[in-house]
């Protein structure tokens, strides 16, 4: 099989496009694209924009295969505060924040850190929060077969700080479960333990 290789994502033929777009719309905006802080910035954002959305590249159920082990484990295994970064698919602006995931294993576990880059892998796109939850959910169920999922993100949205509503302290939180989390107790135990500081 195959190993999952994370790597930055550059493709230099849709830098160079994305420098031609920038620059126009530099100047549409009323500024001066040539200007010595801009001149080199259609460059920056074009090779920005590749990797924030450089998940469109990545397929997250290799990165989970690629990290598979047997093991008879079956109480909950939780991923909790991974730091996240995506783009509102509606007005191109960051959402950022944390998702916290859990699995129940069915025989099969994975790396702790694979998760993790599931996350990464789907954030890196254009997206909706919504959306967002579920894909992470559907992956880790389908390629480990566990017993259940469970997905909790806890997002701020620069499309409603920044413009819009401008709400500064508003947090959207979305969340997906399947099989044995769909259960209250075994959901109630998996809210509190995200909940909880064990430090």
């Amino acid at each position: 099989m195959e190993k999952y290789l994370k790597s930055e994502i550059i493709n230099e033929q849709v830098t160079e496009s994305l420098v031609t777009h920038y620059s126009e719309i530099l100047s549409l905006l009323g500024e001066d694209n040539q200007r010595e802080g801009l001149i080199k910035t259609p460059e920056r954002v074009g090779k920005a924009l590749q990797f924030i959305t450089q998940g469109y590249k990545i397929d997250p159920d290799e990165i989970l295969k690629s990290a598979l082990f047997n093991e008879n484990h079956s109480e909950m295994v939780i991923v909790k505060d991974i730091e996240l970064f995506s783009m509102c698919e509606h007005h191109m602006l960051p959402f950022f924040g944390k998702a916290h995931v859990a699995y129940i294993p069915n025989g099969k576990i994975t790396g702790l850190s694979k998760i993790a880059r599931v996350v990464d892998a789907y954030s890196r796109r254009l997206q909706v929060q919504e959306r967002l939850t579920c894909q992470i959910r559907d992956c880790i169920h389908e390629a480990l077969n566990p017993l259940g999922v469970a997905v909790v993100i806890e997002a701020k949205h620069l499309c409603m700080m920044m413009r819009g509503v401008q709400k500064q302290n508003s947090i959207t939180t979305t969340s997906a479960f399947t099989g044995e989390f769909e259960k209250p107790a075994t959901r109630s135990e998996f809210l509190k333990l995200i909940a909880s500081s064990l430090s």
